[in-house]
């Protein structure tokens, strides 16, 4: 076996702990891309990619289905949104750029420091498959745990009025 010894210091027990979760993320992150053998572009390009895929699945489909199907993609859009604004650009501007260079054919994700459209795999920008997998299938189980919540809260008020 082989060993490894970080040392870290800091001037208080907080920092401390922030300094030892940032090297235990950054270390489970490398230990789940080995594991998974595998990686997808990050800077939000995963997230656009899958939203311009089920707006061109929904095109397939009809009745209430598009609905579910309009605001599961539409919620894709939310970590590039939230990367944007972070990174202090106008969260609206980025979404039609992104959006725009996505419609051209291209993976495309957000450059944090310009504000612009980047390729994330370019500039070695990457995000867990892991980490991808579960976000998909908790968005999943949760949006089915609210909408089956809502028909026990409508079910429960159509009892009292009858």
């Amino acid at each position: 076996p082989q060993s490894v010894t970080i040392l870290m210091k800091g001037p208080n027990k907080h920092t401390l702990n922030q300094i030892k979760d940032a090297v235990r993320d950054g270390l489970r992150a490398v230990k789940n891309a080995i594991e998974d053998g595998c990686v997808v572009p990050g800077a939000g390009a995963f997230e656009v990619a899958a939203h311009a895929a089920l707006k061109k699945y929904l095109e397939t489909v009809k009745g209430r289905a598009r609905l579910g199907i309009q605001a599961y993609a539409d919620g894709m859009l939310v970590i590039p949104k939230v990367l944007a604004q972070n990174a202090g650009h106008d969260p609206q501007d980025m979404m039609v750029k992104l959006l725009e260079e996505c419609a051209n054919g291209q993976q495309v994700g957000l450059d944090c420091e310009s504000g612009e459209p980047c390729v994330p795999v370019t500039q070695g920008i990457y995000d867990n498959y892991r980490v991808k997998k579960q976000m998909i299938n908790s968005c999943t189980v949760i949006a089915s745990n609210l909408l089956l919540v809502d028909e026990i809260m409508r079910a429960g008020m159509s009892s009292l009025k009858g």
